[in-house]
């Protein structure tokens, strides 16, 4: 356990005892005891969501949606005869006008 022997334990308990006394080191064990149970819950919680992702992500086929999408050129498209069409002069929109 993260390198350290039996005497090791022993003097980190020693020095636990001494500093916080007998009465005060069974609560402190009770909630540390706690707080790595719930440690390790969101850890499993954590692995099985990230497994999930990538058992997802081996069934779903990615989409070229380069193919599907409408031609950014309009007078290379095969359906349209006589090539880019002129735009209309409108007289109405008033851009012959000039502005003051």
């Amino acid at each position: 356990m993260f390198g350290m022997g039996m005497p090791e334990i022993v003097l980190i308990l020693a020095i636990a005892l001494i500093v916080l006394g007998p009465k005060k080191l069974p609560e402190i064990a009770h909630s540390l005891g706690k707080a790595m149970r719930v440690f390790r819950s969101a850890t499993e919680d954590l692995k099985s969501v990230v497994t999930m992702d990538e058992e997802i992500d081996s069934v779903i086929t990615p989409v070229d949606y380069n193919k599907y999408r409408a031609s950014e050129n309009p007078a290379a498209d095969p359906g349209e005869k006589g090539g880019a069409a002129e735009p209309a002069s409108n007289s109405s929109s008033g851009s012959n006008r000039e502005d003051h």
